[in-house]
């Protein structure tokens, strides 16, 4: 296990330790308090606060050089901006502090474009050293998209203090959250969903022409654990998720899935095993999928997991069934908001 250590003097580290868990319990980070300090599980690895006298003890820990680099970051800018007016000095030390670029980086170039629906389109990206990006355990990345005109961007590196610095606005790339549908050493395959207002993503999917560059970091985000029964639930923005979950399921997994969509059923390609029911939902003005989650039968027992993607307030909604009315606790259950119907992508695939 890697890790990273950082003193930050502080005029109230207790008021500041107290907002910053609050702040990341309210994303669904789940933390333990362990006498004076509070350890927060953050995916990737650990971060812990220990609040002594006039300053915060900060400790990150990860298994790899990537995790230890958004830790560090992910803290250094909530500590920031959390400090209330003062300007914290940050000074990492421990594995790989101070260094000049994201290990977890990789610049890739487009080579394909496929039409998979007539709201999907497939690109297909080649770069080197991508290996990391195959994993099952992890299925999201950061995607930097190259700025309309812009032929060569340029990409964001650590600051000093951990947090990330970005180019000037001309070259700066937009960032949107996306899931990886395969890789290779050489090879990368993303699914876009196309709108008929699109945002930054969305967009780029439609106009891009071979040679694009664009960048990835990650792996990110939490995968779907083995389970005696699976549920998994979503809209178009999902489907990539969904479909990579369901190749890495044994042959006798069990469970459901939910599929919300424009149309009855879609061509984008699903393999389910054989005990693994999918449905389509034909999309209303409101959420089908909170409703059809509703009227589910969900096995006994605690041996299940469930996870959605779909619209945020529809992810609040379930979120909010799965532990009031269900009784599912975190490690039971993964709702993410993917996209806002009044604004932009949420996260992943959406734009």
């Amino acid at each position: 296990m890697l890790f990273s250590e950082a003193t930050v003097a502080l005029a109230d580290p207790h008021r500041l330790t107290a907002d910053l868990v609050d702040h990341l319990s309210a994303h669904d980070v789940a933390h333990e308090r362990q006498g004076g300090h509070v350890v927060m599980q953050l995916g990737v690895g650990t971060g812990t606060l220990e609040p002594v006298g006039g300053a915060l003890r900060v400790r990150v820990e990860a298994q790899d050089e990537g995790g230890l680099e958004m830790l560090r970051a992910l803290l250094a800018a909530n500590i920031v901006d959390f400090a209330e007016g003062e300007e914290p000095v940050i000074a990492w030390s421990g594995f790989a502090a101070g260094a000049a670029t994201f290990s977890n980086f990789r610049e890739l170039r487009l080579v394909a474009s496929e039409a998979l629906t007539p709201r999907m389109r497939r690109l297909t990206f080649t770069g080197t050293d991508l290996e990391r990006f195959a994993v099952t355990d992890d299925l999201h990345v950061r995607f930097y998209l190259p700025p309309p005109g812009v032929t060569r961007p340029e990409w964001p590196r650590p600051g000093p203090d951990g947090r990330t610095l970005w180019p000037d606005a001309p070259v700066c790339p937009e960032v949107r959250y996306y899931t990886i549908r395969r890789a290779s050493s050489d090879r990368v395959e993303i699914d876009f969903v196309l709108h008929d207002d699109p945002g930054p993503g969305a967009r780029f999917a439609m106009e891009a022409r071979p040679g694009a560059l664009c960048g990835i970091a990650g792996p990110l985000g939490r995968a779907v654990p083995p389970a005696a029964w699976t549920l998994l639930a979503g809209d178009e923005t999902a489907l990539p998720a969904i479909a990579r979950t369901l190749e890495a399921m044994p042959p006798e997994a069990r469970g459901v899935v939910l599929i919300e969509a424009e149309g009855a059923e879609p061509a984008y390609p699903l393999a389910a095993p054989e005990g693994v029911g999918v449905r389509w939902l034909e999309r209303g003005a409101e959420s089908r999928l909170v409703p059809a989650i509703r009227a589910l039968d969900f096995p006994d027992g605690n041996d299940l997991f469930v996870w959605a993607g779909c619209e945020a307030g529809a992810a609040r909604a379930l979120r909010k069934h799965l532990r009031s009315e269900r009784g599912l606790t975190r490690e039971r259950h993964l709702v993410v908001g993917y996209w806002e119907r009044a604004g932009k992508p949420a996260t992943a695939n959406g734009g």
